[in-house]
């Protein structure tokens, strides 16, 4: 099968978007399926260009990580696409890239489906702090309406975010496909090396957080429950891996806490040479996002053996079983602080836990299981688009017959 990809993010930015396409590509591509993806250039080439198409892009004031391309410099391709006989698109974004989509949907015709990646309800109030939260919340949900009813099909990575698509009156076909772990997830990591390259004490107690640093993802919450778990263990460390645009706010908090000490701040992190040794090297990783569509992080620590706390909304809902690796938590600052506490100071207990994480991991979420269901679908999209041409066929015959 030929796979078309149109995505307004991918590497060098790092997100769960980014993650995801490379995880389904690289399944997909050891399946035998050719994928070609087309990306913003953000003027650095990166380890696996050679099925990537960049396209000019500008950059968006408000978030200075992120591009949009040019969508005429996406329809010049058209030509170009033409020629490679694609199966289908699937879109990942819903800016330029959804757009463009469509329309190379129509000028190839192909099926177009589009993966629903960020539960932007809960979000984009956060980068239109002008518009009113409530205001920004119906135009959210009438973008995701209008949008997911354009395609042919929606991949859901998660059942309650399929759910929340339906209550906006989302009535497309759709599939919910996670993004599943690629092996080297599951990789033996140096957790101690990572805690000595970073200065930090080998028999400190360390929390962790990976994950983009945005409003949204509710790291707040986390810096209150690093404050209160200083009272009764001082010598306890907040470590928050990752980059973006909450981060002068966060430290902020951080100096108003008098927490300094209790929180470092990493940046981001090698995938391929360093992630695996940070979730080695934590005691407990906590999460405290209620928009995850999925919340990969939390497997990537599972995988790792690392035992989770962490809120259980929307997407993590799906992932997160109690005792099945993680202890989950109301968003209640006291309640989240005793059950990471709980864990430190109980080595047996966390021990444990981490073994239920990792064996939970590898059982329920590789990515092999879930590009298996996506070639599925992509193949149910075919069957239905067919469907339709036949009956509109036999329709058009009746009528010239009648």
């Amino acid at each position: 099968m030929n796979i078309l990809l149109i995505s307004d993010v991918y590497f060098p930015r790092v997100n769960g978007v980014s993650t995801s396409i490379r995880t389904f590509t690289q399944q997909l591509q050891t399946l035998g399926h050719r994928v070609y993806l087309i990306a913003p250039d953000y003027g650095v080439v990166t380890e696996d260009e050679a099925w990537i198409t960049r396209v000019p892009a500008r950059s968006i004031y408000f978030d200075p990580e992120d591009k949009l391309m040019k969508y005429n410099e996406v329809l010049r391709l058209a030509d170009k696409l033409q020629a490679k006989n694609f199966d289908v698109i699937h879109i990942h974004t819903p800016f330029i890239a959804h757009y463009a989509g469509l329309k190379l949907s129509k000028l190839l015709q192909i099926p177009v489906l589009e993966t629903y990646h960020t539960f932007f309800e809960d979000y984009l109030h956060h980068y239109l702090p002008w518009i009113p939260q409530f205001a920004a919340r119906g135009l959210a949900r009438l973008i995701s309406k209008n949008q997911c009813n354009q395609v042919d099909a929606i991949v859901a990575p998660s059942q309650p975010m399929l759910d929340v698509l339906r209550t906006y009156g989302v009535n497309t076909l759709a599939e919910v496909i996670a993004t599943g772990l690629q092996t080297s997830s599951f990789n033996p990591a140096d957790g101690h090396a990572f805690k000595q390259k970073h200065g930090i004490s080998l028999e400190r107690p360390m929390l962790l957080y990976v994950g983009r640093v945005a409003h949204e993802k509710n790291i707040g919450f986390l810096l209150v429950v690093a404050k209160l778990l200083s009272d009764v263990m001082p010598n306890a460390l907040l470590v928050i891996a990752g980059e973006g645009p909450a981060l002068p706010s966060l430290r902020a908090l951080v100096k108003s806490h008098d927490i300094e000490k209790n929180v470092q701040f990493i940046g981001y992190l090698d995938r391929n040479t360093e992630l695996n040794s940070c979730y080695k090297a934590a005691d407990v990783f906590v999460f405290a996002s209620k928009s995850e569509t999925q919340g990969l992080v939390i497997l990537e620590a599972m995988a790792q053996g690392t035992p989770v706390v962490a809120i259980a909304e929307l997407g993590t809902a799906s992932i997160l079983v109690e005792g099945q690796g993680a202890l989950i938590s109301i968003e209640n600052e006291s309640e989240f602080v005793q059950k990471v506490h709980s864990l430190l100071i109980n080595p047996q207990r966390r021990k444990q836990l981490g073994q239920a994480a990792r064996e939970y991991a590898h059982k329920k979420w590789t990515a092999a299981k879930q590009a298996d269901r996506m070639v599925k679908f992509y193949g149910t999209v075919l069957d239905s688009q067919n469907k339709q041409i036949k009956e509109t066929v036999m329709l058009d015959v009746q009528q010239v017959e009648g």
